[in-house]
């Protein structure tokens, strides 16, 4: 393979895009770093409470992950091949720890969080996303001429797919079972699986995750919020209220810089969920709307190179990386504007939290460093469409 210039637009925009959330935890994380460290003056812990709590937090691992995206760049593919399936062990056994006495926290509704006293705390699901990525990779190269059967190709899928998503459900942590199921699912389709098999096991998932929406009571409340928003405005629909406040209240140039009003103790968790409302609220939707152009950018080029990657491997980690990036803004963006259900998601890049943004600019990294080898010929073919595009592996063909 020949090595070229990574993709320097993307890079941009990648890194921009995480400058911009440091500026806003800048902005809209003061009142709630001010309650937390009041909250530590009063028990001794510190000498006075300041309103920069969340941002020195989140600036620290926005420097640790900038190295770690450059080393991501520089990083050799085939390596990841090698080390896909002892990371896949590991982020099934990080899952499992999760349970264990002393070691998961709990954070609202879900146990989402590894916490022991002298390591820092750590959010497992954020890098399941990448060990996923890679093992489904190596996985569906392997098995390039038996994807599109249902038994060789789509049970042995859902059956791996399950064991990832049955452990994140157990927490519960909905948002990421969403995400990772669009990104594996994604995947497979661009490896050459069968839309009709595809199409049969989401409705499938979907009759069997009825009867749990209906035994949890919060999962129902958020069902029921989403199709009548106006539900109980004080309590189960508070968040999506003050989300939509906070958008509207922005109009089409927004409050200011700062000067946002909802985020002093009305836009729950503002500097992680719903920060794309605070920021919606200072800077209002026409300036809003290069955020959203960015991510569109992402899924461009992404995709583009996916498209040129060259090998099948290469292919589908840009394909996951990429879907994993966009699907998940697009679930953040869409249940603060009430498009969607809510669920508690990260907007990437730019929502506080160290796993989510270092994983992020990990997988960042690797993108670009697909990039390096991607093919100058622009108009070829997708790869789903060009069985050819890869050296076909020496396996029998199965029928489906």
């Amino acid at each position: 393979m020949r090595k070229g210039s990574f993709d320097i637009p993307l890079a941009v925009v990648f890194f921009a895009l995480m400058f911009f959330g440091v500026v806003m935890i800048s902005s809209v994380s003061v009142y709630q770093s001010y309650q937390i460290t009041n909250a530590m003056a009063i028990k001794g812990l510190i000498s006075e409470p300041n309103n920069s709590f969340y941002l020195w937090r989140h600036m620290w691992r926005a420097l640790i992950s900038i190295p770690a995206c450059i080393l991501m760049i520089y990083f050799p593919l085939n390596a990841w091949k090698k080390m896909a399936l002892p990371l896949f062990v590991l982020a099934i056994a990080l899952l499992l720890s999760l349970f264990l006495p002393g070691v998961g926290a709990n954070y609202g509704t879900s146990t989402s969080w590894i916490s022991i006293s002298f390591l820092p705390s750590l959010q497992p699901a954020e890098f399941v996303k990448l060990a996923l990525i890679f093992y489904l990779a190596v996985w569906m190269e392997k098995r390039q001429e038996l994807v599109q059967s249902f038994q060789y190709g789509f049970i042995p899928f859902t059956i791996l797919l399950s064991l990832v998503v049955v452990l994140l459900a157990l927490q519960p942590d909905f948002g990421s079972v969403l995400v990772i199921s669009t990104i594996a699912t994604l995947m497979f389709f661009a490896a050459g699986g069968n839309i009709f098999h595809i199409f049969a096991g989401g409705l499938m998932a979907a009759v069997m995750a009825y009867p749990i929406i209906m035994s949890k009571p919060y999962i129902r409340n958020r069902f029921m919020v989403f199709f009548d928003p106006s539900i109980d405005p004080l309590n189960i629909s508070f968040q999506i209220k003050q989300a939509l406040i906070a958008i509207g209240s922005g109009g089409m140039f927004g409050v200011g810089f700062g000067k946002s009003i909802q985020k002093f103790g009305y836009l729950p968790e503002v500097q992680g969920d719903t920060i794309f409302a605070a920021a919606s609220e200072e800077l209002g939707f026409v300036r809003i709307v290069i955020l959203l152009a960015a991510f569109f950018f992402i899924a461009y080029r992404g995709y583009s190179i996916a498209n040129r990657a060259p090998n099948r491997f290469a292919m589908l980690v840009a394909v996951g990386i990429t879907s994993w990036f966009v699907f998940q803004a697009i679930i953040n963006i869409g249940v603060n504007t009430s498009l969607l259900p809510l669920t508690g998601l990260t907007l990437p890049f730019i929502s506080y939290g160290g796993s989510s943004l270092i994983a992020n600019m990990m997988a960042a990294g690797i993108l670009l460093n697909i990039s390096r080898y991607a093919e100058s010929n622009t108009g070829a073919p997708h790869r789903r469409r060009l069985g050819g595009a890869y050296p076909a592996q020496p396996r029998a063909r199965v029928r489906a």
